[in-house]
């Protein structure tokens, strides 16, 4: 893209780093909406961001050192659904399978709200030819090859994303 050319689509520059449940939703809903837009978007998956690229997505929540994340049921009447649990520090760092318990119920909060799957959102944002970029550094310093990834991930620098990033109209750190 150029920005001496007015006709140019926007170009939408995003880093996640981060690998939990509740943190890929946002880089994939931002790069679908833009590319659905017409925009150019990469992102770059660094640091724990990376695992996002794995053929299988095994992304969990923790509600564990969250304090602002509510527990809601995605069961039952209404009210009960609405509740927000509030659940000790101690309960949650000590009952075994706790961490799976809290991903399965968001999982089926979402999937009760009509939201997509982190699987189906990253399939639209190849299906819309956003780039998703894994950072070599990150690889070489977990031991990943790009064997380990999705085909269509590639394989880049810092420098590979600043040269996206650098012509972007929206850069994102997430």
């Amino acid at each position: 893209m150029s920005k001496s050319n007015p006709n140019a689509p926007k170009r939408l520059a995003l880093i996640s780093s981060k690998g939990t449940l509740d943190w890929a939703y946002p880089p994939f809903i931002l790069a679908s909406a833009a590319g659905a837009m017409g925009w150019e978007v990469g992102i770059f998956f660094t640091f724990y961001g990376l695992t996002l690229l794995k053929p299988e997505l095994t992304a969990a929540v923790s509600p564990l050192g969250n304090p602002a994340m509510p527990m809601k049921m995605p069961f039952g009447p209404e009210g009960f659904q609405n509740i927000n649990w509030t659940m000790p520090n101690l309960l949650m760092a000590n009952v075994p399978g706790f961490e799976s318990l809290a991903t399965n119920l968001m999982k089926q909060t979402f999937h009760n709200k009509g939201v997509a799957t982190i699987e189906e959102l990253r399939d639209a944002c190849l299906d819309l030819d956003v780039r998703l970029i894994g950072c070599q550094m990150t690889m070489d310093v977990f031991g990943f090859k790009k064997s380990d990834f999705i085909p269509q991930a590639e394989i880049g620098g810092a420098a590979t994303f600043l040269e996206f990033a650098a012509d972007a109209d929206v850069q994102l750190f997430i």
